[in-house]
């Protein structure tokens, strides 16, 4: 389909435009390890598996299942949603995980070949298991600023689970880490599942807790190969284990209370709240965690969907909530979701969709901060 066929730019008159997202796409490889067969390679009964760690299964991929591969079969199923045409694509931001076919590679620029996407230009964003909520806000911020970016899909890969090291039990809060891909297309005035404002934070301390402590120009030896030590490890796991119980609800809480603050008001005239909220869309984290978010944001667990039966696909969780929110009815037309996510490094984001048909009029500026300006990223 052409941009004929397509809502045209609204942003006219010096009318701020606002951004939609036009459909999400998943690809999940066809392998799986069960709760059954985590608990055999980690020695951790099976009991714990599911009820404490929340994985019931997760997919994972074969040697020959390729993460931008997968990628490129998640953004075909997207655009098979959606009558937008791949060429009519102006920019790809790649969410491809840095474990990829080749390093040193810029992904976005094949995987926007290989779905005929050739007029759009393309860039790797990568911010570990946020970097779907980042690349939204960068999406965002790339349509209302400039007038020549209609559509911007975000679209990448996931096989982090051959890194994962089962038997090593510091790293047991990654034994979720499945393999499949993400995609989300992303238009500027689209008429439905508006995209009202993004925060994100991140706290530098804690930015070596969690490497491949090989492969990489520090230590060069051992790149790719498990045998070498090419897996995630932690560097201090007690200090980090103990500075993310003490800030990472918080810093969540806070990531969503200024997403709807720049999210401007509602059709009524009053700000969103978190009395609006309505679903949360939520990466793969222990039941206790995903409990303890929902009860801080005044919401049940029928307002939001565990993915304890697809595993954590990094970044990509937030489609697969999308898609299973979707199918379950607990995401409908008219209800404000928050897109949660947080990643290794550490970093903590939040995005805020209205979903359904946008509201009469264009969008709206973001207000000024409450207090003295603070630089992104700083609580």
């Amino acid at each position: 389909m052409t941009a004929a066929n397509v809502p045209a730019s609204a942003g006219a008159g010096g009318a701020i435009p606002s951004v939609g997202i036009v459909s999400v796409g998943t690809y999940q490889p066809p392998g799986e390890l069960t709760a059954a067969d985590i608990a055999a390679a980690s020695a951790i009964p099976e009991q714990v598996v599911v009820e404490k760690l929340g994985i019931k299964r997760k997919t994972v991929g074969s040697p020959d299942e390729h993460p931008n591969a997968m990628g490129v079969k998640a953004a075909l199923d997207c655009l098979a949603r959606s009558p937008v045409a791949a060429g009519d694509i102006d920019v790809v931001l790649c969410t491809t995980e840095e474990w990829k076919e080749y390093p040193v590679w810029t992904a976005g620029i094949d995987l926007a070949e290989r779905i005929g996407a050739t007029r759009a230009w393309a860039a790797d964003v990568h911010m570990r298991c946020a970097g779907t909520v980042g690349a939204m806000k960068m999406a965002r911020d790339m349509i209302r600023s400039d007038p020549e970016i209609r559509y911007v899909l975000i679209a990448g890969g996931y096989r982090i689970a051959d890194l994962i090291d089962l038997g090593d039990t510091d790293t047991s809060f990654l034994f979720n880490i499945g393999a499949g891909a993400g995609a989300m297309l992303l238009a500027r005035d689209w008429p439905r599942n508006e995209v009202l404002g993004a925060h994100v934070m991140v706290d530098g301390s804690l930015s070596r807790s969690v490497v491949v402590p090989v492969g990489g120009t520090l230590h060069p030896q051992g790149g790719g190969d498990p045998s070498a030590g090419f897996r995630l490890r932690l560097a201090e796991p007690e200090q980090m284990k103990a500075r993310l119980n003490e800030v990472s609800m918080d810093n969540w809480v806070h990531c969503v209370d200024e997403a709807l603050r720049k999210s401007g008001v509602r059709p009524d005239g009053q700000p969103w709240s978190r009395a609006d909220l309505d679903y949360l869309n939520i990466l793969l984290v222990k039941p206790s965690a995903h409990r303890d978010l929902l009860e801080r944001l005044g919401l049940s667990e029928g307002q939001s969907v565990y993915l304890g039966e697809v595993g954590h696909i990094g970044e990509q969780d937030a489609m697969f909530s999308i898609r299973e929110g979707l199918r379950t009815g607990r995401l409908r037309d008219g209800h404000l979701m928050a897109i949660v996510a947080a990643g290794i490094g550490y970093v903590w984001a939040a995005g805020i969709v209205r979903w359904g048909p946008r509201a009469p009029g264009g969008s709206v500026p973001e207000p000024p901060p409450p207090t003295e300006p603070k630089r992104e990223g700083i609580p």
